[in-house]
């Protein structure tokens, strides 16, 4: 078999988010043959409900790449069979690819997995890992087959959790750690240079979808639980609580003392701090976004919102 060079790899790309655009734009200036992309349709965004291209998209029609947007791609793939691709690469496309498509693929189908596989197989691997409490999150080269994030394991790399991270900030750490991974690695899987590692089932975790239900904080959760979640749902969508039956979304918080001298969800005065009774501390509200306005420093809120000593977020 003739050794390939990476202008000789022909791509099929599918992704949608923020996170997965910098691995397309890799792709494309390390000069492999990016065939078509395949992402998620058009949304509308805003208030206006402006239709608006995702990022990936942006990414493609930059580079004048073929575009190809089935809204559901179990049942609209038929446009594949007219594309000649020796790899489909994914990442964080946002929908089961059928076996029938990743059979297309004359080498084979291969996927960016936003954790250490077997940890946290699933949608929502780097929210689950921050708000879990994880020191150490990544990203796993992967196959694709029918079974969700199941595949052989074909590399892996090591993301450090600090303690400052939120969701946006680690999954660009995890973007460019996608990023070096297939450059460094989609040639030798092209000439099937590659050994996958099959995935130890007794050691699988899950990471369940981000629902809107969990987008309400638990007021009654421990303090260091508490800030994993602020800083697992920032800075998208952002965890909320109600305050006096409107939402007041929390994007960045901090640990202030194990003190407990009010009930659970009070607001506590102190000049420049919006401080919260959680059971076991308090905490300092930092940047949080009052219903229909925009983010704002706590202090800030507390200028104009004029809360009294004890009224109770929930």
């Amino acid at each position: 078999m003739r050794y390939l060079e990476n202008k000789d790899v022909k791509v099929l790309y599918m992704g949608t988010p923020e996170i997965s655009a910098p691995i397309l734009e890799r792709l494309v200036s390390e000069g492999f043959d990016v065939v078509a992309v395949v992402t998620q349709p058009d949304r509308e965004i805003g208030r206006k409900r402006i239709l608006t291209p995702c990022p990936v998209k942006e990414v493609a029609l930059k580079h004048n790449l073929a575009i190809y947007q089935p809204i559901k791609i179990r049942k609209d793939y038929e446009f594949a069979k007219n594309i000649e691709f020796d790899v489909i690469v994914t990442m964080a496309y946002g929908q089961i690819v059928p076996t029938e498509l990743l059979n297309l693929a004359k080498v084979g189908a291969i996927n960016l997995h936003g954790s250490l596989l077997p940890l946290y197989r699933g949608a929502a691997p780097i929210q689950r890992s921050i708000i879990e409490g994880k020191k150490e999150a990544g990203v796993t080269l992967m196959e694709m087959v029918a079974k969700m994030d199941a595949g052989d394991m074909y590399d892996k790399t090591i993301v450090p959790i600090e303690e400052n991270d939120n969701y946006t900030s680690l999954a660009k750490k995890i973007s460019s750690a996608a990023e070096e991974l297939i450059a460094k690695d989609l040639l030798k899987y092209a000439n099937k240079e590659l050994k996958g590692l099959p995935q130890k089932e007794e050691e699988v975790t899950f990471a369940e979808k981000i629902l809107p239900e969990h987008e309400h904080l638990d007021i009654s959760l421990p303090a260091k639980d508490f800030l994993n979640w602020v800083k697992g749902l920032s800075e998208e969508p952002g965890g909320y609580l109600y305050l006096n039956e409107r939402k007041l979304k929390i994007y960045q918080a901090e640990y202030v003392d194990d003190s407990v001298s009010f009930p659970v969800g009070s607001y506590i005065p102190m000049k420049k701090k919006f401080l919260l009774q959680l059971k076991d501390g308090t905490i300092n509200l930092l940047l949080v976004q009052p219903e229909g306005k925009g983010k704002m420093e706590g202090f800030s809120y507390l200028n104009g919102a004029h809360l009294v000593e004890g009224v109770r977020l929930s």
